[in-house]
């Protein structure tokens, strides 16, 4: 006869001993359910049964079930012992639902338990769980007896509920209480010393621990480690990790992200290598460790290798994992790798994080799929302010002003809470777009709708919004009437619209000023060479070259770089390195006699060396934009689009040149410079000549 059989034949009226019998029998069996369908057919349950189902819901992490039980025992009016009061205690802090651990708290009062030691120790903890300060400190008030749990549970308390300098003093007076501190409450309270970077507390505590000889406690030396680490005393936090006569897989994460968080990136992968030659077995906070650090370290592509060895090793990454690694795709403009890195989102359902997602949307707005990037987003179940602010960026960083203003908007009319960075965003999406009305709008929002105090990026961006939009004086006004030091970006927002504009009395006072503030800046100097070149004032632009080259300034060089088959190609002016650069300068030669008949016309202004005409316009064939696109469009396969990206600005001739080359080919051609994106399609380009 099988168990159903037998619960089903049990009469109902049986008595408490024998249905407390068949219960444990039940849990002894490990279910849980018959034990609850049995305990639900006593007409009049006791305490024991009650007590015995309540311990075995909370050991079995059914919080919830504990303490609903518990409100039934209540609502019968059946008086709880102190074993079930001591589980639905521990079931709450599982929960951390204050509301029910205040009932409790008064239970265990009305029912005379408030002077158990063990009780009490339990409550402290529940309380610190719940975040509820005051009910904690009553309880260990009321404790004539407090042994060690008690002290480090209310420092705990302390702790959780961000008082730290007041946990600390706790721990503190534990000890002149002559209550000697165990591991668990060194183990607790050091990683308080590395959050307020308090090297003197972690000091102190470090000579209590070697005082009472807790150096061998594997938890207590990782502490350790990590607390020298955040007070920036990592040889300290070596000799600790190097001195541990044991070290689990926590000790080594530690100093390993102790070694990354102090730019010691070589060390770092020296521990790194040395755990995987020792037979350490790497968990997730090991790889994302490393990958993390080599993103920080600007090793991006060593981050998407290990990202691979990661899998290869057993190890699916996990939503922090994909949330360190695609800044490495944004980094390269890897569009192939972030692609794949989505299809593994889709695939593990890890689009619900919000956090790697976002992550997903910058990725694609950087990599030049601003399409892409709004799919993403639009299929965000959640979104919070860091989403809004990324797409309204990505809008305004490829020239859609008009839509991130829109996005603005919705956001606050769904009641998304704004910061700074929104704003910076939203002004950056008015200045490429060139709408000034909507950008001065949008800025004296700032502190009258929002309540948030416009800082120097802000002033900076609002000054381009005004340049770019060909208020010149105004913009020059804004400047002298800034309640904060106008910062390099304000005046060089100023310069580079001067060179639009073709303003030489403001460009040389804006120049003036950037040359005191950032005299190694090239950028300054090559522009107002430039607004010189543009008004036929050859001698002060020979004198601007001059300066630069008698200061030891010198230009960064141009560089554009395409990715082809999964790889990487970089041009400079003039590159023959490449292996198929006859075929480009071929393909540019044949494309120059289509743009002549197509109408266009070299603008040779932008060639500075003393060259007759034909020499400039060779020069300007040999850009290192125009060879990029040459050969992305040489090595289309089938795809309609192309993506070029450049460290500086775009050129003006190549820019117009460009145009001309999308029109011809009838293919999309985007080009990332230093300022924005360029879509360039059907001869127009959608900064519409502006940037």
């Amino acid at each position: 006869m099988n168990s159903m059989s037998v619960l089903s034949k049990l009469p109902t009226n049986l008595p408490p001993h024998l249905s407390l019998k068949f219960i444990k029998i039940y849990l002894n069996s490990g279910d849980l359910l018959r034990a609850r369908q049995l305990f639900d057919k006593i007409l009049q349950p006791d305490i024991h049964s009650c007590t015995v189902l309540i311990n075995a819901y909370t050991k079995q992490g059914h919080a919830k079930e504990a303490l609903n039980l518990y409100s039934e025992l209540r609502a019968r009016d059946i008086q709880p012992d102190k074993l079930a009061l001591l589980s639905v205690v521990k079931a709450c802090a599982s929960l951390s639902e204050v509301t029910k651990a205040k009932e409790i708290g008064n239970d265990v009062k009305r029912f005379g338990f408030h002077g158990d030691l063990f009780l009490g120790n339990a409550l402290i903890d529940m309380f610190g769980k719940c975040r509820y300060i005051d009910g904690a400190k009553d309880v260990f008030s009321s404790l004539q007896v407090r042994d060690v749990i008690s002290w480090t549970s209310l420092c705990s308390c302390y702790f959780n509920c961000g008082m730290l300098r007041e946990g600390f003093r706790v721990f503190r007076e534990m000890g002149s209480d002559g209550v000697r501190a165990n591991s668990v409450s060194v183990s607790s309270v050091l990683p308080v010393c590395s959050r307020l970077k308090d090297l003197n507390a972690g000091r102190e505590v470090h000579g209590y621990v070697m005082k009472n000889g807790m150096e061998e406690n594997v938890f207590v030396s990782s502490a350790l480690v990590d607390m020298y680490a955040s007070c920036l005393c990592i040889d300290k936090a070596r000799l600790v990790f190097e001195n541990m006569s044991r070290r689990d897989i926590v000790s080594w994460n530690v100093i390993l992200t102790a070694y990354f968080g102090n730019g010691e990136f070589d060390k770092a992968f020296t521990t790194f290598s040395r755990m995987r030659n020792e037979g350490i077995r790497l968990n997730y906070a090991s790889w994302n460790a490393i990958i993390g650090g080599c993103v920080q370290n600007g090793r991006t592509e060593q981050a998407l290798e290990i990202a691979i060895q990661m899998q290869k090793s057993g190890l699916k990454p996990n939503h922090i994992t994909i949330t360190s690694v695609l800044p490495a795709c944004t980094h390269l403009e890897s569009l192939r790798s972030g692609k794949e890195i989505h299809g593994f989102m889709f695939r593990h359902w890890f689009l619900d994080d919000i956090t790697a997602t976002t992550a997903l949307v910058y990725m694609y707005a950087k990599c030049g799929e601003l399409q892409r990037s709004c799919r993403v987003f639009q299929m965000m179940p959640v979104k919070d302010t860091i989403a809004w602010n990324t797409i309204i960026m990505a809008n305004s960083m490829h020239g859609n002003g008009e839509e991130a203003l829109l996005l603005f908007h919705k956001m606050v009319k769904l009641g998304i809470q704004t910061n700074s960075v929104t704003f910076t965003a939203v002004l950056c999406g008015c200045s490429h777009s060139r709408l000034v009305d909507e950008g001065i709008s949008t800025f004296y929002s700032m502190k009258i709708d929002h309540d948030i105090e416009p800082d120097s990026e802000h002033y900076s961006c609002m000054v381009d919004v005004l340049s770019r939009g060909g208020r010149l004086e105004e913009a020059y006004r804004f400047i002298q009437e800034m309640p904060i030091e106008p910062s390099a970006a304000a005046w060089g927002a100023l310069l580079g619209a001067c060179r639009i504009y073709k303003n030489v009395d403001l460009g040389q006072i804006a120049a003036k000023r950037l040359f005191e503030i950032e005299p190694d800046n090239p950028g300054n100097f090559v522009l107002l060479s430039n607004i010189f070149v543009a008004a036929k004032l050859w001698r002060e632009a020979a004198e601007v070259r001059k300066s630069m080259r008698d200061k030891g300034v010198k230009k960064v060089p141009g560089c554009s770089w395409v990715q082809v088959k999964n790889k990487v190609h970089n041009f400079v002016v003039g590159d023959i390195s490449n292996y198929d650069s006859a075929e480009i300068y071929r393909f540019l030669d044949d494309m120059g006699q289509k743009m002549k008949l197509a109408g266009y016309l070299p603008d040779t202004e932008f060639v500075l060396q003393d060259l007759d005409q034909e020499e400039k316009e060779d020069s300007l064939c040999n850009h290192c934009e125009r060879l990029a696109v040459a050969y992305a469009i040489l090595n289309l396969n089938g795809e309609s689009s192309v993506r070029v990206f450049k460290n500086l600005r775009i050129c003006g001739d190549c820019h117009n040149a460009i145009k001309f080359i999308a029109k011809i080919v009838g293919v999309q051609i985007v080009v990332r410079d230093s300022l924005r994106f360029h879509h360039f399609k059907d001869g127009t380009c959608s900064c519409k000549d502006f940037w």
